[in-house]
């Protein structure tokens, strides 16, 4: 659609959009020059109290930790004031878009990728809801195409799709008929729709889909008493041989609906409907998710752009995009290195897009006051982190790539775009700072050592202005974009759980890798959908869940003790005056952490934190407080 609009403005015809500069981007910048300035005043303080003030070996150690984590802060804060610098709304004007589309043949065509990996931690019937909101856009069919992705292999989500098809018959022209904005079905029968004869019909419709499906996944197979005909029997036979498996097995390309040939109940036709399971092995050269992506946009016949000559099941044709699915093809070509999605990472959405935006490409986003999509997430704690984990890693990994965003980028594209892509890809090191802050502030409180100016001190004020503006800066920005305070809080509390869990597993994980020393395992793990009752009852009360014996929790646990009992030991047998920036950060420490003390003590349910991962930690402080009272009294 971006081509399309340069397309009409170039002509002369109406914009689709108008662009307006937000009045707080002045503000932006005027704050960015105060801040900077502090921040500049605050590095000179560093220098000074590492020359002047510390004396031994203990001082000299804490002064360069804390230098360090301030320039990982101060860097963050640098790379992040790109994003603010031009901070503008789009305002889309869909009066004009009638003026400049005036037939189908003026639509562009769009290819869809839904993409699954397990059936069991991504329910089959949601992916199913999702691919039919597309299906069903107000949108020329036979100009949309959409594929189904599916890493994992599953006959069960094969099964699902084909279930999909037969429902989508009815659901697209009852969305078309009637209007629906909703147009996913388990949205639309859940929100306050119209009670009408043909509804009830068509939820009966949705429930007898949703009940084959779930009744499929209890089985764990599709049994032939699912299977209506001779296509599906065939369709099925793969994994009914006994030789398929997720890791090993052919590609399997199951043409669901077809353009132009498979219509609705309505005598209108259907898009392209399209299952893709690459095929894999276990000597195949690339096992990126980006992989099965790639797979067919290569094949014209199959794209809806194509001016059909045969139909895209023909022998011919399948032919061709069975052998672009073979685990081997992109070994030779263009595959993701020019063509698709781009390897080299699993963050291959991230990747793609930075690369093409240094290829000269430009994209526009747009925030719609009613979301586009609404998409499933994982609400246990530990998947959350795990997911975050993979992330960081592959953020990394383009951070340290030879397409590097502080190095290639800048060249490519220019400082301040580069600077934000720089800013994500090295999320992770958040973690510096947030460990040293979470622990050294707090073991020289313990051995009463002063590291911070006292209150009388007039360094004392830079430290001051310096965090409110931090923290009050992300909490205006958090409001006008119409968030809460209660909602802000659990963004700042979720982004030093992050730090100490995600953030510092991913940063370990690259570092040990670039030494040779393979710890930890990269691979792509899909975090579970699922839900229970009782989770989800705990999630909606804005309760952590966590229940998992996870070394990510380890740190995490560490950091709350250690600051609570510096925070009460700082209450009791400190002057406050020597050391209130200690006894802040210590108090701040355990404000944040009040979810994990009462996942520790308090609460007995299942996703409380496991006794052993609180003995564990209790147990690391204590060795790390013995420690400290060597090496800080050296």
């Amino acid at each position: 659609m971006k081509n399309l609009m340069a397309a009409t403005t170039t002509a002369g015809k109406p914009q689709l959009h108008s662009v307006r500069l937000l009045r707080r981007a002045y503000f932006n910048g005027a704050f960015a020059a105060v801040y900077l300035s502090a921040v500049l005043a605050f590095f000179y303080r560093h220098v000074i109290s590492l020359i002047i003030q510390s004396k031994t070996l203990a001082s000299i150690s804490i002064s360069i930790s804390v230098l360090i984590a301030d320039l990982v802060l101060a860097f963050m804060w640098f790379t992040c004031q790109s994003c603010r610098m031009k901070m503008i709304v789009r305002e889309v004007q869909l009066e004009n878009l009638d003026k400049v589309i005036t037939s189908k043949e003026s639509f562009p065509a769009m290819d869809i990728f839904v993409c699954t990996a397990d059936p069991y931690k991504e329910p089959p019937l949601n992916v199913v809801n999702t691919a039919l909101s597309v299906m069903a856009y107000d949108y020329p069919p036979e100009k949309l195409s959409v594929y189904v992705s599916d890493d994992g292999g599953s006959e069960l989500t094969l099964f699902a799709f084909m279930e999909a098809a037969k429902f989508g018959r009815f659901w697209l022209p009852f969305c078309n008929q009637n209007n629906v904005m909703d147009r996913c079905p388990h949205a639309y029968f859940n929100s306050n729709h119209s009670a009408s004869w043909e509804t009830q019909n068509i939820k009966d419709k949705y429930e007898s889909m949703k009940k084959k499906i779930e009744s499929v996944m209890k089985k764990g197979k599709v049994t032939d008493e699912y299977l209506t005909g001779e296509e599906e029997h065939e369709a099925f036979s793969q994994w009914k041989q006994g030789i398929f498996t997720r890791q090993q097995h052919p590609s399997v390309i199951q043409v669901l609906l077809e353009s132009g040939k498979d219509k609705d109940i309505a005598g209108n036709s259907m898009p392209n409907l399209v299952y893709v399971s690459r095929e894999k092995s276990k000597d195949s050269f690339h096992q990126f998710k980006a992989g099965a992506l790639n797979t067919l946009p290569e094949i014209p016949e199959l794209g809806p752009d194509y001016s059909v000559k045969e139909h895209i099941k023909s022998r011919h044709v399948m032919n061709l995009a069975h052998h672009v699915a073979g685990c081997k093809y992109e070994v030779g070509t263009h595959w993701g290195s020019e063509i698709g999605f781009k390897y080299g990472t699993v963050v291959e959405d991230f990747y793609t897009g930075y690369l093409l935006q240094c290829e000269g490409w430009h994209s526009i986003f747009y925030h719609p006051k009613r979301p586009a999509f609404l998409g499933d997430v994982p609400i246990s704690l530990f998947d959350i982190i795990s997911q975050n984990k993979r992330w960081f890693v592959g953020f990394l990994d383009v951070a340290f790539s030879k397409h590097s965003p502080l190095t290639y980028g800048v060249k490519a594209m220019g400082y301040l775009q580069a600077s934000s892509y720089g800013h994500y890809s090295l999320w992770a090191i958040w973690s510096i700072p947030i460990v040293i802050y979470a622990f050294i502030p707090q073991l020289s409180l313990l051995n009463k050592m002063c590291i911070f100016p006292q209150m009388s001190d007039p360094w004392f004020k830079l430290y001051s202005f310096l965090f409110l503006g931090a923290y009050g800066r992300h909490c205006l920005d958090f409001i006008l974009a119409q968030g809460t305070i209660a909602r802000w809080w659990s963004e700042q509390r979720f982004w030093l759980i992050r730090g100490l869990t995600s953030h510092t597993f991913a940063t370990f994980e690259v570092v040990t890798r670039s030494l040779g020393i393979n710890i930890a395992t990269q691979g792509f793990n899909v975090t579970s959908k699922v839900i229970d009752d009782e989770q989800a009852k705990r999630y909606d009360q804005g309760i952590f869940e966590f229940g998992v014996e996870s070394p990510m929790f380890v740190p995490l646990s560490m950091a709350a003790i250690l600051n609570l009992v510096a925070f009460l030991y700082g209450f009791l047998k400190i002057n406050l005056d020597g050391f209130f920036v200690q006894m802040f950060v210590a108090g701040f420490g355990v404000l944040n952490s009040v979810p994990i003390y009462e996942a520790m003590i308090l609460r007995r349910d299942k996703g409380r934190m496991p006794t052993k991962i609180t003995i564990i930690s209790a147990l690391l402080v204590f060795v790390l407080y013995v420690a400290s009272l060597f090496v800080l009294n050296m």
